[in-house]
């Protein structure tokens, strides 16, 4: 049988190599590539078609939820297998929203962390059961039909300025300096952009600004 293609996605080169070195102390796994951001993950998923991606959470750039999301919309077959030390509900939902087939904490076994790499190769989703009943609630508001759906009009041009940048990766320091202004004012707008656009969060509004062509990845 062919082992299982991985594709190690963290900005620690420490936590890589132990990974690699985990998956390949055991057989039936191949680590097939490694990479230290968002952005060049979906690159190497789509020139390697890795058969499962472990993908960190918090990288600078293009962070793990953004790039699940780019990774799954171009091959929605992508087996992505969030390992974090972010156990809040909110990047559960975040990631498995983005298309990720599991989370798992960075504390967990290394032969709990290869079953979950069979389970989910083998086509299973991996959520923990604590937290499934939230999952299943946010998921049934989203999909509420009736939910009204933001506008890009509802934005002022300030808040479109801070989103723009924020979808690049930047962090509020980094604005402030890029449009000349405090970050308190940064952060004001960023919590007017949460609340227009219906999110908790920076990455989740990043998100739904990229998915509707509001912003790019890229300075203009």
């Amino acid at each position: 049988m062919a082992p299982i293609r991985i594709l190690i996605v963290d900005d620690h080169r420490l936590f890589r190599q132990g990974l690699r070195q985990i998956c390949e102390t055991k057989g039936g796994f191949e680590v097939v590539g490694e990479a230290e951001s968002g952005r060049t993950a979906v690159d190497l998923v789509n020139r390697i078609k890795p058969d499962v991606i472990l993908m960190d959470i918090r990288m600078p750039g293009l962070d793990g939820v953004q790039a699940t999301s780019f990774i799954t919309e171009a091959n929605p077959d992508a087996k992505v297998v969030v390992l974090t030390m972010h156990r809040e509900d909110q990047y559960i939902f975040d990631a498995i929203r983005a298309g990720a087939r599991g989370y798992l904490l960075k504390d967990v076994d290394a032969d709990t962390l290869l079953e979950a790499i069979r389970r989910v190769y083998g086509g299973e989703a991996l959520i923990d059961p604590l937290v499934a009943t939230k999952v299943l609630s946010e998921f049934r508001r989203l999909s509420d039909p009736t939910a009204a759906q933001p506008a890009l009009e509802q934005l002022t041009e300030g808040e479109m300025n801070v989103l723009r940048y924020v979808a690049q990766g930047l962090d509020n320091r980094e604005i402030a300096e890029q449009l000349s202004l405090a970050e308190s004012t940064i952060a004001n707008r960023l919590r007017e952009i949460y609340q227009k656009l219906y999110v908790n969060n920076r990455t989740q509004a990043a998100l739904y600004a990229l998915r509707r062509g509001w912003v790019s990845l890229d300075p203009e």
